[in-house]
C-alpha cells in the first residue's frame, strides 16, 4: 500500500510540474501579446488556476519528502515520553486538518459543478475544472498525513525519498 501512495504523490508532482510549465507559457503568451499586439482572453485567469495546481498536486509529494517547514524549536528541546506525545499530538492534528481541507474542497468542486458556478474572468470557465486540481492535491495530503500517523502507531520509520538517496527519519 505504501508503494501505491508514494506512486500516487510522485505522479501528482509530475502533473503540478506540468502546471508549473503551464503557467510559463500562459505568462509568456501574455508578454508576447502585449509586445505584438493580441490578446487571449482569459490567460490570465489560466495562469492563476495553473499556478493553484500546481501547488495543490505539490502538496503530498513534499510532505513525504520532508519539505515542509515543521517548526522543532520545541520539539527538540523535549525528550521521552513527552517528545512522543507531542509528536503524536501534531501528527493527529495536521491529519485532522487535511482531512477537513479535503472534504470541504471536494465538496466545493461538487457544489460548483451543480451550480453550474462559472468564473467572473473573460474566460467564464466552469469553476469545478480548476477546483479538481485542488481537491486532488487536498486529498493526497490527507493521505499523506495519514499514512505517516499510521506508521507512527505502527512504530515504523518513515522513510523520506531524497532525490540521490532513502534517508531514514525518526
Amino acid at each position: 500500500m505504501a508503494r501505491l501512495l508514494d506512486a500516487f504523490h510522485r505522479w501528482l508532482l509530475y502533473l503540478g510540474a506540468v502546471f508549473m510549465v503551464a503557467t510559463l507559457v500562459a505568462i509568456l503568451l501574455g508578454v508576447a501579446g502585449r509586445q505584438f499586439g493580441f490578446s487571449i482572453p482569459g490567460l490570465d485567469a489560466y495562469a492563476g488556476y495553473s499556478v493553484a495546481a500546481a501547488l495543490f498536486l505539490a502538496l503530498p509529494a513534499t510532505l513525504r519528502n520532508g519539505d515542509h517547514i515543521r517548526v522543532t524549536l520545541v520539539l527538540n528541546r523535549l525528550t521521552g515520553t513527552a517528545r512522543k506525545i507531542l509528536e503524536y499530538w501534531c501528527l493527529l492534528a495536521a491529519s485532522g486538518i487535511a482531512v477537513y481541507l479535503a472534504y470541504y474542497a471536494v465538496r466545493l468542486v461538487w457544489i460548483s459543478h451543480v451550480t453550474d458556478d462559472v468564473s467572473p474572468a473573460s474566460d467564464a470557465t466552469p469553476l469545478w475544472i480548476p477546483q479538481l486540481a485542488m481537491a486532488i492535491g487536498c486529498v493526497g495530503l490527507a493521505m499523506a498525513f495519514l499514512e505517516d500517523l499510521l506508521r507512527k502507531v505502527a512504530a515504523r520509520e518513515r522513510v523520506v525519498e531524497q532525490p540521490s538517496e532513502l534517508v531514514r527519519v525518526e
